[in-house]
């Protein structure tokens, strides 16, 4: 089972969500994705996607510090901020 997380990001409708499970419980990086499925996926276990397209539950919460996946992180800067897309 691969270890994931969230993260709050203001103002957005995508954040950091973490795959990539390093052996511990800390992910090896961190996806961005829409913030109003994060809630859901870690309540019932859905799957969501990345900006990148990857999929997974979410299940932990970033620390500050931790690595983003660079592909979600440059399509996230490419984004309108509050914008849907």
């Amino acid at each position: 089972m691969d270890d994931m997380a969230t993260q709050v990001l203001p103002d957005v409708e995508t954040r950091p969500e973490g795959t990539d499970s390093t052996g511990t419980d800390e992910p090896k990086m961190f996806h961005y994705v829409k913030k109003n499925k994060i809630a859901e996926s870690a309540v019932l276990g859905n799957m969501v996607q990345a900006l990148c397209g990857e999929t997974f539950p979410v299940t932990r919460s970033p620390k500050p510090g931790s690595p983003v996946c660079p592909d979600c992180k440059k399509i996230f800067e490419g984004l309108k901020p509050g914008g849907d897309g």
